[in-house]
């Protein structure tokens, strides 16, 4: 650990500053399919809040959507659905992302600093083809 310590602050010092910050994995919700499309709303990404409670993201947190079937990445905010409906949902411009049908990854990050990073240990939820949570 000291070592690590020396060489983070041996990095600040070489480059002037005083904290750095890294952004890391926070949540992974896995193979989340696409089931209602809106194109004519002010939106994003809805997702069932049982689903936002079991991964730690909240409503207003920005997401990287990764689209298995399309290959589009995209970045966009969170809406929180009714809990239990099982919807993962996009609106307005992300609508033109996908097609419902579509297995894609819900990602979020957090700012870490250096001395921080070892302690973040990303939510892992992996869904069936139906939206339910089965880990």
């Amino acid at each position: 650990m000291q070592r690590a310590d020396n060489k983070i602050e041996d990095r600040r010092q070489e480059w002037g500053v005083e904290m750095i910050l890294r952004e890391v994995l926070k949540s992974k919700i896995q193979k989340a399919t696409i089931n209602k499309i809106e194109l004519d709303y002010q939106g994003s990404i809805g997702i069932d809040k049982a689903i936002l409670d079991k991964s730690d993201i909240v409503p207003g947190e920005k997401v990287q959507v990764l689209n298995f079937n399309n290959g589009q990445r995209f970045e966009t905010y969170v809406i929180e659905e009714k809990e239990n409906s099982r919807i993962i949902s996009l609106y307005g411009p992300a609508a033109r992302q996908a097609q419902i049908g579509d297995k894609v990854c819900i990602l979020s990050y957090v700012l870490v600093s250096d001395e921080g990073q070892p302690k973040i240990k990303p939510k892992l939820v992996l869904l069936d083809k139906e939206n339910k949570v089965i880990s």
